[in-house]
């Protein structure tokens, strides 16, 4: 058999695991199991929202950073456990600000008392994301479901989550191995249209940028002296700031004319736009920055595309009674 040949049939066979794994996921799933399933996410993240307007971008975060991990499992959501063998992503670098969980554990809650034994723990993450994006101005889409739960937790492999320091191809390369393009990569740096950001996660940007002795040119005059009061060196590195400058609490594309004004918070936002030899990556946020519609558009497609990553599916994983801890 020729090497075309081998190579064809692993690519048709790795075409059907992957399309036998996502055609399983369907927004209809629960329709028979527990038919109240959206409203009652609906409920309970409104009335976080209402208590923390920051919980729609700790959520969607949380949803990001479990799905980069060997898929949308809900791994990330899991606690330590010696009993278990569990070693929580958590308390690992990438995940040491992520927020939110107690909210999936109320949602959790209620879907048990209603329809017990049935939603996963992946689900819930990934129907309170699009609902809280909904209800800070954002699209919408048909939330693919059917996942569920690992029954164990990768801290060595949250690697994977793109960092806060990271150049952009260094980034772009954490989003092809998980089989998404620039496009994706774009859109879902959208999500920082809300949500907060601390000191410590962009200040090397204010003052000695990789070690210059002068902050990041790539950042407008004035907003630099903002961020400098903001983040004084030797001040707290927990202090927030607003991701979206103009409109911090509303999911629409202010993020992306932030870009083309040198306003990106951090070293992440901005190369998206300020990378010399990446126009093309800059003309998609050029798109963006100029359409509503053709970033929520982009925004639900990868939010999609990230919710089809390799999820358990059938007979595999479990459907946890506590999200944070397997069964």
């Amino acid at each position: 058999m020729s090497s075309f040949s081998v190579a064809a049939i692993a690519l048709i066979i790795i075409a059907m695991r992957f399309g036998a794994s996502t055609a399983q996921l369907s927004p209809t799933f629960y329709d028979t199991t527990c038919p109240g399933i959206a409203t009652i996410v609906r409920q309970a993240v409104g009335q976080a929202q209402q208590m923390n307007p920051r919980v729609g971008p700790q959520i969607l975060r949380v949803h990001f950073h479990d799905c980069f991990v060997d898929g949308c499992d809900g791994s990330l959501l899991l606690d330590d456990s010696d009993a278990d063998g569990i070693q929580s992503e958590k308390s690992a670098l990438p995940n040491l600000s992520t927020a939110g969980y107690e909210v999936i554990d109320n949602i959790k809650m209620a879907l048990e008392n209603s329809c017990p034994g049935v939603v996963s723990c992946a689900d819930i993450l990934a129907l309170a994301s699009q609902i809280l994006v909904t209800m800070n101005g954002g699209p919408s889409w048909n939330v693919q479901l059917g996942r569920r739960d690992s029954t164990t937790a990768n801290r060595a492999g949250t690697t994977a989550i793109p960092g806060p320091f990271e150049t952009l191809s260094q980034i772009e390369a954490k989003y092809i191995a998980q089989g998404l393009g620039a496009t994706d990569l774009v859109a879902s740096s959208g999500a920082h249209t809300f949500g907060r950001a601390r000191c410590a996660t962009f200040s090397q940007r204010l003052f000695n940028f990789n070690n210059t002795g002068s902050p990041d040119t790539t950042i407008d005059p004035t907003y630099l002296q903002t961020l400098q009061l903001n983040c004084p060196q030797g001040g707290s590195g927990n202090t927030l700031n607003n991701l979206d400058p103009t409109t911090p609490d509303v999911f629409d594309n202010r993020y992306y004319t932030n870009l083309q004004n040198n306003r990106g918070l951090l070293q992440t936002d901005q190369v998206l736009f300020s990378t010399a030899d990446r126009p093309d990556v800059a003309a998609i946020v050029n798109q963006f920055a100029v359409s509503q519609a053709t970033f929520d558009a982009a925004f639900a497609q990868f939010m999609i595309n990230m919710g089809n990553l390799n999820p358990l599916t059938g007979s595999n994983g479990q459907i946890r009674l506590n999200c944070r801890r397997i069964n």
